[in-house]
């Protein structure tokens, strides 16, 4: 008989989109890190969220300035996407340490990272202090796509291009091969015609 496991409550939803969020402004200085918590929240009008432990450098920024980029990561910048996970921005300049390119937001006066595939601008609404993390609501105010990485016939964003990444249970992996589309469990079979 099967016997169920029980794990931390931080392991309950994996694989988690590991992005890095770009914070601050050129008044009070920026800052890159590392979040594993984020997520899109609604569509109509566009919000995500992402959530932060008020220990954080990056939380005071984002608390002062309402604003933040949220940068998908890809294979090429893991290490930098690890990096700035463990190592704090209160004594360090990510930018700088990493190499990443810092770009003027279009909508806030936070950076973007040039070398993301996709930065989402956003400007919190609000703020839900929830326990160990704070949970910031935010207002997508841009979305800026490295064109290299857009289908030429589509438009869309071609995922297999990116070579995204997740984290799950301490490991980081690549977004693997499309398996489906949704929808595609209840669309009609095409009938072929005799000839």
């Amino acid at each position: 008989m099967p016997t169920d496991i029980y794990w931390q409550a931080g392991n309950m939803l994996s694989p988690l989109p590991v992005v890095l969020v770009s914070c601050g402004n050129e008044e009070i200085g920026t800052n890159l890190f590392t979040v594993a918590w984020a997520g899109t929240v609604c569509t109509q009008p566009a919000m995500v969220s992402i959530s932060v432990r008020p220990s954080r450098h990056s939380y005071d920024l984002i608390r002062q300035t309402g604003e933040f980029v949220i940068n998908l990561t890809n294979r090429s910048l893991l290490r930098a996407t690890d990096w700035c996970g463990v190592v704090s921005g209160r004594d360090t300049n990510k930018w700088l340490q990493t190499g990443l390119t810092p770009v003027c937001g279009r909508t806030v006066g936070a950076p973007y990272v040039a070398e993301s595939p996709l930065s989402i601008e956003c400007k919190v609404k609000q703020v839900l202090e929830l326990g160990s993390h704070h949970m910031f609501l935010a207002d997508v105010t841009a979305v800026r796509v490295d064109g290299r990485y857009v289908d030429d016939v589509s438009g869309a964003l071609d995922l297999s291009r990116c070579q995204l990444i997740t984290y799950m249970h301490g490991g980081y992996y690549e977004v693997g091969k499309k398996i489906g589309f949704f929808g595609y469990s209840v669309q009609k079979k095409r009938k072929t015609r005799k000839r």
